[in-house]
């Protein structure tokens, strides 16, 4: 059952006095304030609080300048300096990112600002966020819970808002439009009109950002249990076109198809690849930036071989298959395809004790030519290719004297 958010701020001050903050951060804030300046707890941790999720990373906001924070606290990393944001080390799992009130030049190309103004208003430097529900403010002492925008209103209404005019909110920084329809799946919200409506007419900055902060948003909402909450959007509006190549079959099955799939990137992904035409699946993986492990796992997810091992009947042919793309992918394909209890039974049956790879076999070429029966060399690999299809057909062939009684036959 999903948590009814506050509806007003001293209900909000009732959750947040209540929410587990570590006791490291809270002295933070006072370290900062006893030297005379403003702290607050902001962003998307407050909103997590309101919203009952987990505890996540915690950002301050406060009116100390970056070198004021530093000269504050013993180990600091300077992370976003340039941009105000300093790194405070409160454990070696807690780091907390602080960064002085600032108010922001023009962005130039829709990735950062110009120029970061710092100054000592709280309520400037919340208007300068991208959305209302990451735009409240706490404090403990005094207490103090800041809501400029109807923040609260929105985490009813379970809505992704832009702060002010969202055309000139993604303007700004051409990310936003990525993180909305992320923020819809991850929250499981939906797109106010007005912001849904933004993203088609501010496209053009979209495409100036760089692919791994749009895959890394990409990947946050794929991996959300509801990513269809935030792939629509993304369809409706046209931002997907700018992602992934369109696909060639009804968007709401294949959204229903994902929704389906475990919450787990690469596979999902996978799907959403699954039905265009493969000489398109490379430039896509390569345009994201994806990495290669997550690469190979989409590869073989798209094989004949991954559809084979989630609907063939016969082992030997499921292991045929499973050799072709290797043991680790055999869970991926069942995933994939969506194969029955049934048929997961029977490819665990059958590919019990069974080698999935040449080098897995009770002997070696080194074994062969001790033996006299090839010499090394491309009849080598020919011989234990033969050998490796001769155990497919039943594993218990896998032993020394067999394999080498087999060899002196077709080798």
């Amino acid at each position: 059952m999903v948590p009814v958010p506050p509806r007003t701020p001293q209900e909000a001050l009732a959750l947040l006095e209540r929410a587990p903050f570590p006791d490291a951060l809270l002295r933070l804030l006072e370290r900062l304030a006893s030297l005379g300046h403003e702290a607050y707890i902001v962003g998307g941790c407050v909103r997590d609080v309101l919203l009952g999720r987990p505890l996540g990373d915690f950002d301050v906001a406060t009116s100390a300048r970056p070198e004021e924070v530093r000269a504050a606290f013993r180990r600091t990393i300077p992370t976003g300096i340039d941009h105000g944001t300093v790194t405070v080390v409160l454990a070696p799992k807690l780091h907390v990112e602080v960064t002085t009130y600032r108010g922001e030049g023009a962005y130039e190309d829709g990735r950062r600002p110009s120029r970061v103004v710092y100054h000592g208003d709280l309520h400037a430097d919340l208007a300068r966020r991208d959305f209302t529900i990451n735009a409240f403010a706490y404090r403990p002492r005094p207490r103090t819970f800041i809501d400029d925008f109807d923040g609260l209103g929105d985490l009813g209404g379970r809505r992704i808002r832009a702060i002010g005019d969202p055309v000139e909110r993604f303007r700004e920084d051409g990310l936003r439009p990525m993180r909305a329809v992320r923020f819809c799946a991850t929250l499981e919200f939906d797109l106010d009109p007005d912001t849904h409506d933004a993203i088609s007419e501010t496209l053009d900055v979209f495409v100036k950002v760089a692919a791994e902060r749009i895959r890394d948003e990409l990947w946050k909402l794929l991996g959300a249990r509801r990513a269809s909450l935030g792939l629509r959007p993304m369809w409706r509006t046209g931002l997907w076109r700018h992602v992934l190549p369109e696909p060639e079959t009804d968007v709401e099955a294949l959204l229903e198809r994902v929704d389906r799939l475990p919450p787990d990137p690469p596979l999902r992904l996978a799907a959403l690849l699954d039905t265009v035409e493969r000489r398109r699946v490379e430039p896509a993986l390569s345009a994201l930036k994806i990495s290669n492990r997550d690469k190979a796992r989409i590869r073989a997810l798209l094989t004949d071989a991954a559809r084979r091992v989630a609907c063939e009947s016969a082992d030997t042919a499921i292991r045929r298959a499973a050799a072709e793309i290797g043991r680790e992918a055999v869970a991926d394909a069942l995933a994939f395809h969506e194969a029955p209890d049934e048929q997961r039974r029977r490819v665990e049956r059958a590919l019990r004790g069974c080698p999935m790879a040449p080098r897995e076999l009770a002997i070696s070429g080194r074994d062969l030519a001790a033996e006299g029966i090839v010499e090394p060399g491309p009849q080598m690999g020919r011989c234990l290719a033969r050998l490796f299809d001769y155990v497919l057909e039943d594993p218990a062939r896998n032993e020394r004297q067999t394999l080498l009684a087999h060899a002196r036959k077709v080798c």
